[in-house]
């Protein structure tokens, strides 16, 4: 993909791997719509890119914590613009990032599970329809080697909690999103990849331009103890980790 001209939104991109990425694609003279937290951090990299002779990225503050700011960032983003050629979704928390204890979102949702998913699965929806209008476009979701098993008796990890754990089963859960919305949207113009986030930023970055279709995860945890292979989403699954987060969404069409 040729990125000049496009229309690029990368969250998580004041700091660290999407901090790179937001300005290798303004490099390649893409519009970026950068997102974060700290209005300190995104100002640094505007100017930077600014500096450097290319588009200067437009800002979104927002806090994928919480449903309410996902659903605020995709209604700004919306309203503002009238295409999207790439959507990143690459915020997260790590396993040890604000402590290895175990918190919850304002929504009540296992803090880890809430930002690195669920925010990821919200935005997606939402934008799908400026992302249709806009094809050939595509998301990407910057996810993890690291996976757990997910025991569906437990998702938000009440018992035997750890940092590592919730971590890995929240990536876990994001390939497993990704591999399933890369087959509903075959034929749609919208190609759907997963990238593990620790390997090099550039290859995460070369997303755009094309790479192999997504691998789907190894392993998830059933009811009974037992483990099978976990390719597309399951009824199960998909009731349980997407109806509670659209089921009062409206979604905003394009203008």
């Amino acid at each position: 993909m040729n990125m000049d001209g496009k229309t690029v939104l990368v969250t998580g991109s004041t700091d660290g791997v999407g901090r790179y990425v937001a300005a290798k694609l303004a490099a390649a003279g893409a519009k970026v719509l950068i997102h974060g937290r700290d209005k300190a951090r995104a100002k640094t990299l505007a100017d930077e890119i600014r500096g450097r002779g290319h588009t200067e990225p437009v800002f979104y503050q927002a806090d994928l914590s919480s449903l309410a700011g996902a659903r605020q960032l995709a209604e700004a983003v919306l309203a503002e613009h009238k295409r999207l050629d790439v959507f990143i979704s690459n915020a997260g928390i790590g396993s040890r990032t604000s402590g290895p204890e175990r918190q919850t979102s304002a929504d009540g949702h296992e803090l880890r599970f809430a930002v690195n998913y669920l925010s990821g699965f919200l935005l997606a929806r939402l934008l799908l329809p400026l992302l249709k209008a806009s094809a050939p476009s595509r998301i990407v979701n910057v996810a993890s080697l690291g996976q757990h098993p997910i025991d569906f008796e437990d998702v938000m990890i009440t018992k035997g909690y750890s940092g590592s754990r919730a971590y890995a089963q929240s990536k876990l859960a994001q390939i497993m999103f990704t591999t399933d919305l890369s087959h509903e949207l075959e034929g749609s113009g919208v190609t759907v990849k997963e990238r593990a986030v620790f390997q090099r930023h550039a290859a995460i970055a070369s997303q755009c331009t094309g790479l192999r279709s997504c691998r789907p995860p190894t392993i998830a945890r059933t009811q009974s103890g037992t483990h099978r292979p976990a390719g597309r989403l399951t009824k199960p699954m998909r009731v349980l980790l997407s109806c509670k987060t659209v089921q009062h969404t409206k979604i905003v069409p394009p203008r």
